[in-house]
């Protein structure tokens, strides 16, 4: 366009209508409502008092297309939240546009912060959506509190000859509601994650940066939100850990039909949906995984075209989506690099499958190796935050899986992942793994055994076969249940546990470490023992640490007649000669009876247990 002639564009008028809804699904009644002249309104709803400095509208009548510089230099909106009650009062801002509009929003620009600290940068008002949208979500006033907001809106520069004319009206809506539904989570992480740490290719919009808040807690896991899709509104998430580690296939690079996606859809005891809670209340069971072939460097990658696609309940990050989370060229410093080598669900070539190291980079290698997996979910766009801020340490939790008052629950009810503690010292925090003999809770310890701060070892034995009188099995049920584990919790473990010991070599399915053939058929060779190990592919046999700050450790699983495997402490399954001195995980059956007394089964909150009558 002619920028001699952009000086003449006029916007005829934009009008930000202010108002504030009472509480949804509450009683509270508007009780006051004061005009002074044309400048101050001040609008009471319940306990959430809404003063607006400058009059209820914004007129931009003859606005011309301004810069963003020129934009943030006219005179701003401002209206102040105030708690007036004595309990919190949870709100959001939204939008609400007028269906007269004669002007789309996406020429608008705008800029709204607040004096706790929150910057949104210049977004395109379109950003955020059309008709009714939030432009802030989920936010807590305690009582007496107050909060200043402050909203600038103009014409973007780069309007063309349509705008002239035209006009645009919306409100803004301050609405309480009831922090026991919260809000969607793709509405919470858009708008309490930074604009500048999102990235919208047009079709989903990007969580970016070295460590964003965007951390949720669900079935005993931690994730990282990836992705909200423009349309469905629905959040891809990735564990933050490798969950396990599994051989992706034989030979094929091929995503559909490859142990891989056995493993992840498995809805039986041995898989990782099948450990899920409630997972058709949460997640979509037809997800479509682009597993599109891509050999190009990392940087350089574009979205894939969707030639090859999979419909499936889990999947893995595609390389495409791993880019996208960091918008610059240093990818070890984004925050789904978790220190750890891992699979993506892209293939390099017919024969290879592309992985992340755990500096960032990525690789690729056979199908036939055990790599760690992080699996990938998609939230359902109804899916609502009920607590949490999106932090390591308070990560969102979503309605339906914030269980409170457990105490007298038995611990079989519970799901793979939650925390509980269980012996003494620095080595009383474990994890559940599930629920394999049908009454009791298969546990194991949250990382290798340790003393004094380091990571004790131990050979396996003289032989690659587990037994409670090979060398590690006579650690572990002998001075492991004396010296790191008290009579209070000894008292608690099944006295016997059945433990397969399925041989598994490259390029074979996980379920060879448990079945006879991968119809699951029948049992491979066992051992009974109180204390064990994990398996090759079994949930938690994977690494809770970055590469440098654990250890590797041994599982029950053999390589071949001559070497064991172990998962190493950058996240893969290795081999070892049982003579090797590894790390020690132990992993036991708790009875039926065991009770939880409190806790919610996080690591900061792990479960403390009694056995019952």
């Amino acid at each position: 366009m002619d920028k001699t002639k952009k000086k003449y564009i006029v916007l005829a008028i934009v009008t930000v209508v202010i108002s504030i809804v009472a509480l949804l699904g509450a009683s509270y009644a508007l009780l006051t409502m004061t005009i002074e002249g044309d400048k101050k309104i001040t609008l009471t709803a319940g306990i959430l008092k809404v003063d607006f400095e400058d009059g209820n509208y914004i007129n931009l009548e003859n606005a011309a297309p301004m810069t963003d510089a020129q934009g943030q230099k006219l005179t701003p909106y401002t209206f102040t939240i105030t708690n007036t009650g004595n309990i919190n009062a949870y709100y959001h801002v939204s939008l609400e546009e007028e269906a007269t509009n004669t002007l789309t929003n996406s020429y608008l620009k705008m800029r709204l912060t607040n004096d706790a600290g929150y910057d949104s940068g210049v977004v395109q008002v379109s950003s955020y959506g059309t008709g009714t949208f939030d432009i802030k979500s989920e936010e807590t006033l305690e009582p007496s509190d107050t909060v200043t907001y402050t909203l600038w809106m103009w014409l973007d520069y780069n309007a063309d000859n349509s705008a002239q004319g035209k006009e645009y009206k919306s409100k803004i809506v301050v609405t309480s509601y009831d922090r026991k539904q919260g809000v969607t989570v793709s509405n919470a992480l858009l708008n309490n994650i930074p604009k500048d740490n999102q990235y919208d290719d047009g079709t989903d919009t990007f969580i970016t940066g070295e460590d964003p808040n965007n951390y949720i807690w669900y079935s005993g896991k931690l994730w990282r939100a990836v992705s909200v899709n423009n349309e469905a509104k629905t959040t891809k998430l990735v564990t933050q850990w490798n969950i396990s580690a599994v051989n992706y296939d034989d030979a094929s690079s091929a995503f559909e039909g490859s142990y891989m996606e056995e493993w992840l859809n498995d809805t039986t005891v041995d898989g990782f949906l099948g450990n899920l809670r409630d997972y058709e209340n949460f997640i979509v069971t037809d997800a479509t995984w682009d597993a599109t072939m891509d050999a190009t460097a990392l940087g350089s990658i574009t979205r894939p075209n969707g030639t090859t696609t999979v419909t499936a309940s889990v999947g893995l990050l595609n390389m495409y989506e791993y880019q996208s989370s960091y918008t610059g060229t240093t990818y070890s410093n984004g925050y789904l690099n978790n220190g750890l080598w891992w699979w993506t669900l892209t293939p390099y070539s017919s024969s290879d499958v592309r992985d992340v190291n755990y500096y960032g980079n990525t690789n690729y290698y056979s199908p036939s190796d055990a790599r760690g997996v992080r699996p990938s979910i998609n939230l359902k766009s109804n899916v609502r935050i009920v607590n949490g801020d999106g932090t390591i340490d308070n990560p969102y939790r979503l309605n339906g899986d914030n269980d409170a008052e457990l105490s007298g629950t038995l611990l079989s009810s519970r799901y793979s992942g939650e925390y509980i503690t269980f012996g003494s010292g620095e080595n009383n925090l474990y994890r559940i793994v599930s629920h394999e003999n049908g009454t009791g809770t298969k546990i194991v310890s949250a990382e290798p055994l340790k003393s004094s701060g380091e990571f004790i070892t131990s050979a396996f034995g003289s032989n690659t076969a587990f037994s409670s009188t090979n060398t590690i099995g006579t650690f572990l049920n002998g001075e492991y249940l004396t010296s790191y584990v008290d009579s209070t919790y000894s008292n608690m473990i099944e006295d016997s546990t059945t433990w397969y010991l399925g041989t598994v070599g490259d390029g074979k399915s996980y379920k060879l470490s448990k079945y006879t053939d991968t119809s699951m058929s029948g049992y491979t060779t066992t051992t009974d023992a109180k204390v064990g190990l994990l398996r090759l592919g079994e949930l938690m046999a994977g690494q809770f640490g970055r590469y440098g700050n654990n250890t590797d450790y041994w599982t029950l699983t053999p390589y071949s007649s001559s070497s064991v495997r172990n998962v190493y402490n950058d996240g893969d399954a290795h081999t070892s000669s049982p003579s090797y001195a590894g790390g020690v995980r132990p992993s036991m059956n708790l009875k039926s009876n065991v009770q939880i007394t409190s806790g919610t089964g996080t690591k900061s909150e792990p479960f403390v247990l009694t056995l019952g009558s």
